[in-house]
C-alpha cells in the first residue's frame, strides 16, 4: 500500500500553484504519486496513487503539438511538471537542434520545476529528429519534449 503524504508536502505544492499561476502540479516520488489541480480559485484535489510495474498502452490522445510523436519510440517525456528551457541561459544556444547526434546521458534542455533547474538528458544514444516544446514553455508530466532516433 502506498504511503500517503504529509499535510507540509500538500500545503507546499498548494503554495506553488497559487504562487505560479498553473493549475495543476502532479509529483511521482517512489510509490506515490500526488495531484493537486485548481478549479476556479480553490485547490481541489491530491490523489496518491501505487505505480504500476509495466506502463499501460496509452489510449487517450496526447497533448503534446505533434499527436504522432508520443508513439514513438524515440519519444524523450518530461518527467516533471514545469518549464522547458532548450538552452542553459538566456540568450545561449540551444544545447541540441534537429539533426544533432546525441549520446545517451547528454543534456538535452532543462525543466525548472520549484524554483529548481533539473538537467533532462538523453535516454538513448541517436539523432534528434524533432524539438516539440519550445524554449520557456510550460510542460506537463509525461509531455513528450522531443524525438530521439
Amino acid at each position: 500500500m502506498a504511503k500517503l503524504p504529509d499535510k507540509k508536502t500538500i500545503k507546499e505544492l498548494a503554495d506553488l500553484l497559487a504562487d505560479t499561476g498553473l493549475s495543476e502540479i502532479e509529483v511521482e516520488t517512489g510509490e506515490v504519486r500526488i495531484r493537486v489541480a485548481r478549479q476556479g480559485v480553490a485547490v481541489n484535489a491530491v490523489v496518491p496513487a501505487p505505480v504500476v510495474a509495466a506502463p499501460a498502452p496509452s489510449v487517450a490522445a496526447p497533448e503534446a503539438p505533434a499527436p504522432a510523436a508520443a508513439e514513438l519510440a524515440g519519444a524523450l517525456k518530461s518527467p516533471m511538471v514545469g518549464t522547458a528551457y532548450l538552452s542553459p541561459e538566456p540568450g545561449a544556444a540551444n544545447f541540441v537542434k534537429v539533426g544533432d547526434s546525441v549520446s545517451e546521458g547528454q543534456t538535452l534542455l532543462i525543466v525548472e520545476a520549484m524554483k529548481t533547474m533539473n538537467p533532462i538528458a538523453a535516454t538513448k544514444s541517436g539523432k534528434v529528429t524533432q524539438i516539440i516544446v519550445g524554449n520557456e514553455q510550460p510542460v506537463e508530466f509525461d509531455e513528450v519534449l522531443m524525438v530521439i532516433e
